[in-house]
Parts: structure tokens; sequence; C-alpha cells
């Protein structure tokens, strides 16, 4: 089957990689990945084609819509996207359409996928199929009611389907959205969606750096680096405080690509610890952290469902502009598989990596559900054309 599959990151990368990681176990189908953000400079599987829309993106605040184009305005930018967007929809004719999210989220960009939906119905000739591809956890709304009634009117009107990609012995949709009797699709969880290090990861990685199984490796990660100076700064910190019991410790930092470039720089000048590398990002990142003594970072989903994968210990700083990562987080350390910092000053931090580090303890932790893309590929499989 020829499958259309929309994503638009906003702010991070956590988007695009899920959405990616989808379409990469879409390995029997012919897969079209449409994407709207600032690009992400990934090799795409051979059975997956990228196109880019004109990139558009919001800001930190999740307040205000921007496009980059300096010399076209935003609403010029959306025309341009909303006939695009049709144009290759129609030029594809494909037999799924999957949407990242909408209409759960990116209300701002209602103005090209409604418009798609609503021709994708008024054609009786060629049947689509219409799935909505979902997280685990959504963001709080200021009018809930208004919200939920949009939500469930968008999916009961054009959507055959939403795809959960989450355990639910872990996390559950009502507990973010509380309409779920009144949408009449189904809705299938298909476990948490991540990429799994292979078998060689860890001795490739530490091999590279030169590192015996005693020495010790830490990877401090902050995803797309929108939101990260203030936790990479941190962290960066509490290795250059002094504290003896980090010493020899090999550190490498990944700031994610859209972290501001005065801001990388500012973490390159004031990197005084020698044993601290920083980079903007890695594509072999699931490898690294199977090589790493312990994960810090924040705690998106894909981040989170990465340490889970690695096995590796984690300490996390969830973002805090909303409930999202907070939520996730506080469900896994229950579980035991990361703790959450309770602070992000240096000199405690320092203490929190020591302690974590120096820690031999392995629980048995219980199984978590991590094969997302496999389980929505045998799904969609079952699809009749």
């Amino acid at each position: 089957m020829k499958i259309l599959y929309y994503c638009q990151h906003v702010l991070g990368m956590g988007h695009f990689f899920r959405s990616l990681e989808i379409c990469r176990g879409l390995h029997d189908h012919q897969v079209v990945m449409v994407s709207g953000g600032d690009p992400v400079n990934m090799p795409m599987p051979d059975h997956v084609q990228s196109v880019a829309l004109p990139p558009v993106m919001m800001d930190p605040d999740f307040k205000q819509v921007y496009a980059h184009h300096p010399q076209m305005g935003l609403e010029t930018i959306q025309s341009i996207r909303r006939e695009r967007l049709l144009e290759i929809y129609q030029q594809e004719n494909p037999d799924i359409l999957m949407v990242e999210l909408y209409p759960f989220g990116r209300k701002a960009f209602r103005f090209e996928l409604d418009p798609l939906l609503a021709h994708i119905q008024s054609v009786r000739t060629h049947r689509c199929h219409v799935i909505c591809s979902l997280r685990d956890i959504l963001v709080e709304k200021d009018d809930v009611q208004a919200y939920e009634n949009r939500v469930v009117h968008a999916l009961n009107q054009w959507f055959d389907a939403v795809l959960i990609h989450a355990d639910p012995r872990i996390v559950q949709l009502d507990e973010t959205f509380s309409r779920l009797s009144d949408i009449i699709q189904p809705l299938i969880y298909t476990g948490f969606v991540t990429p799994r290090p292979k078998s060689g990861d860890r001795n490739r990685i530490r091999c590279h750096l030169g590192l015996t199984e005693a020495e010790r490796l830490v990877v401090v990660s902050a995803g797309g680096g929108k939101v990260g100076k203030a936790f990479l700064t941190a962290v960066q910190q509490a290795f250059i405080s002094g504290n003896s019991a980090l010493d020899k410790t090999r550190v490498q930092v990944f700031t994610g690509p859209f972290l501001d470039e005065s801001d990388f720089q500012e973490l390159l000048c004031n990197n005084r610890y020698p044993g601290l590398a920083i980079s903007r990002f890695t594509p072999d990142f699931p490898a690294w952290l199977a090589a790493a003594d312990i994960s810090i970072s924040m705690a998106g989903y894909n981040t989170c469902m990465n340490i889970l994968a690695a096995g590796v210990k984690a300490l996390v700083w969830p973002f805090d502009q909303n409930r999202e990562q907070g939520l996730r987080a506080r469900k896994l350390e229950r579980l035991g598989y990361l703790a959450i910092l309770p602070d992000l000053n240096p000199d405690r931090l320092s203490g929190f990596i020591e302690k974590e580090l120096n820690s031999s303890k392995k629980p048995c932790l219980p199984p978590v559900m991590l094969d997302g893309a496999t389980v929505t590929a045998d799904w969609i499989g079952q699809l009749k054309r």
C-alpha cells in the first residue's frame, strides 16, 4: 500500500523522530513522509520518500507560530503549504493518510489539515483510510471542554482509527483526555515507539572513545535543544565544580540542533572540564546510550523510550512548560526506570551524578511494550485496500 504520513514538529525533534521510526517500520509499504518543521538532517530508509513543506515553528511558550522565510510572511507561507499539501495528496493518491497528533494537537495547522481532510471525505472514488498517530500524554488546555469537543468532532467526522503509541499498563489516554467514550473510531494501543541499540553498539562506541569497561561514560542530552540551555549549563558546571569523585569521567553532551548558536558557543567557551565533549547531534544516539554508564537528559517521549530500550541508568529534568514530561517521568520513576533531578544547582547536581554512577543496584524492572513501530505496521498491514 501507499502511505502518506504527515508530521509537524514545532519546538523539538521528538515528533519527527517518532514519526520517522514508525515510517521505518512500514518497510512493506511505499511511504511518503511530509514534514513541516525546521529541517532535521537524517537519512531516509529506501522505502520512504521525504517531502518538506516550507518550515513553520513555534516559540518556547507555544503562543506564536512563525515562518523562517525572510521574504514571505506567515499568511503567504500558510497559503503555499495548504496548496502544496493538497497537491501532494492528489499526486500520490495514497491508500492511507497518517496524521501525527492532530486533532489532539497542532490546532495552529488546521489551515492546511482541515481542507485536506474535507477533500478526502468528499472523494468517493478512492477510499483512503485516515489514521491519527498519537503519543502517550497530551498537554493541558485552557478551555478543556471546547478543546475536547473540537477533537471528538474532528475524529468522528474524518478519521478511521487512533493509534496510541503507549503501553496502557503505564499510561492511558483517558488520563489526559476525558471523552474517549464519545469517540466512535477504534482506539489501539501499540506500545511505545523507539529504536533499539544493536548488540555491538556498546563495544563499538566505547572502543571508538578508547574506554575500558572500568572507565565511566556519561551521555548528556537536551532533545532538540531549543529549551535546553539552563539544563545543559547546569550539568556542565556540575562537572567543572571540583568534585574529585567525577574526575576522569568521560562526558559527551548532545545539545540538540535547535539550541541557539550563541548558547552553543557559550557552552564551548565555558568548557573547562577536560573529559567533556560537546556536539549538536548524533543520528547514533541509541548506541551512545547503550555505551553509557548513565544518561542525564530532559524527559521527552523519545529520550525516555531510548533510555528504556538501552537499559541505561538515567537522571532526567522534565521541561515544565506543560505537564507532559513531568507526568511521564514520574510514572517511570515510580517503576524504577529513572530518577528525576530535584533541582539544577551544580553542586548538588554533581552529588546526584556521583551517587548514581556509584550505585550498583539493578532492580528487577517490570517489562514495557517498546515495539510500537512494529505493532503499528502489523495493524496497518491488516487494513483492506
